[in-house]
């Protein structure tokens, strides 16, 4: 059971959080003004059209990218305080995340790529942690094998048991079911929900699927890189 709002902590805080870059044309404002608050426990869908500036909010508040101006806190740490070795080191075990193109190491098995974050997170029961989150996801039987002998849903089904392996205390998804079909992609939305309700875990993705995006406790819509309207459940 969720703890009260005023119980939780923030997982991730950003205000007034812009991002522009320079082009041959003049400056492009990518995002402009967004402050946001997630708690722990908190599901929160980022939704808007292509260009909206919906997958740079996500790097931005995961750390993976520096915003032009504006704050982001994530899990207490202040990220324009850290370099990028920082922020690697603040992201490991404790940040999972899932890709619309799956990012699996196509040299690995699907056993090893889930492997991979809990070694970089010095877990001594990494081998174990990673056949039980293979077994949670229904694929102890394609332990062995690599991403090109998987089926998408497959390799999507391994990328979710790596996100959760570590007990992380947030998974950012980008258009987790983008690369798949309509059947496919519903099964692994089911999944996804059903993993973050065992775990606990606060969950923030990027999705133009508007029946993913109702699957999550609020909803962030962006216009244009700027906020037009949050929505709670």
């Amino acid at each position: 059971m969720t703890p009260p709002d005023s119980a939780r902590f923030p997982i991730v805080q950003a205000r007034a959080l812009s991002q522009r870059v320079p082009t041959a044309d003049g400056e492009l404002v990518i995002l402009s003004d967004v402050t946001l608050e997630v708690k722990a426990g908190d599901t929160l869908a980022i939704t808007g059209a292509s260009g909206s500036g919906k997958s740079t909010l996500l790097g931005l508040l995961a750390g993976l990218d520096l915003a032009s101006s504006g704050d982001i806190h994530l899990l207490g740490q202040r990220l324009a305080d850290l370099d990028e070795d920082a922020r690697a080191r603040l992201r490991a075990g404790r940040v999972g995340f899932v890709f619309q193109s799956f990012q699996l190491l196509p040299a690995l098995t699907a056993l090893e790529n889930v492997l991979l974050p809990l070694e970089l997170a010095g877990r001594t029961d990494a081998r174990e942690r990673a056949a039980h989150w293979l077994a949670r996801v229904n694929l102890s039987d394609r332990a062995g094998h690599t991403p090109r002998q998987l089926s998408g849903g497959e390799q999507q089904r391994v990328a979710l048991a790596r996100a959760f392996a570590t007990d992380p205390a947030v998974v950012f998804a980008d258009e987790p079911t983008g690369n798949l079909d309509a059947d496919t992609g519903a099964r692994i939305i089911d999944l996804l929900f059903e993993l973050n309700a065992s775990a606990g875990t606060t969950l923030i993705l990027v999705t133009h699927d508007a029946t993913l995006a109702a699957r999550c406790a609020r909803r962030l819509h962006l216009v244009a890189g700027r906020v037009q309207s949050t929505v709670s459940a």
